[in-house]
């Protein structure tokens, strides 16, 4: 007894199709991580170095691009003291670290990951409401460590609760903040009015 099936609309036609497609997409999938690897790893054109901690951190327009985009000027090291490379990275990473321990992402946002509970920390370093960078990093570390009593007008009328970060959690918080601002993220999070006065 013959099939009236036509081929198109076979089994093995679908099976043999779904195993192509996916052995293709598996091979572009491979292409693209290969390729985007480099681009966002620390050191590269759009993930600064962690010394850049160091330097001033501003926002400017781009025209060609049509959103904000860092710009990294002159001297404005952090609580004071110029870092090496290597202090730079031990200091942004322990601040990743306590973000992560104490899940800072449950009500936050960062880098597009996480809660929208509370403001988006991508730009928070460079946030007004810390009124001006000549006073923004102590305003953060006294806030850090008792947000109850410094709480800060970010509009949503939340405060966010006491953590138990210390004075040294909070400045390694404060120079993960910093780093993450310097990242060219295309224009995340949108509309975001930043600090436009040197220090």
């Amino acid at each position: 007894m013959s099939s009236n099936v036509p081929w198109w609309s076979s089994e093995t036609f679908w099976k043999k199709t779904a195993i192509w497609v996916t052995s293709v997409m598996f091979l572009v999938l491979i292409g693209l991580t290969v390729d985007t690897i480099p681009q966002i790893s620390v050191g590269s054109e759009r993930v600064p170095a962690y010394s850049v901690i160091n330097k001033h951190i501003g926002y400017e327009f781009n025209d060609e691009r049509n959103f904000q985009v860092p710009v990294i000027g002159g001297p404005a090291p952090l609580f004071g003291k110029v870092l090496s490379e290597e202090e730079a990275e031990a200091l942004v990473t322990h601040g990743k670290k306590i973000t992560q321990g104490r899940n800072c992402m449950g009500c936050h946002t960062l880098l597009g990951n996480g809660s929208y509970f509370a403001p988006d920390l991508t730009k928070a370093w460079l946030d007004p409401a810390w009124s001006s960078e000549a006073d923004r990093e102590e305003m953060m570390i006294a806030f850090l460590m008792d947000p109850q009593g410094n709480a800060r007008s970010f509009g949503s009328g939340r405060t966010m609760p006491d953590m138990g970060i210390s004075e040294d959690e909070a400045k390694a918080v404060i120079a993960f903040l910093k780093w993450m601002s310097s990242i060219d993220t295309n224009g995340f999070p949108y509309n975001f009015t930043v600090i436009d006065k040197e220090g």
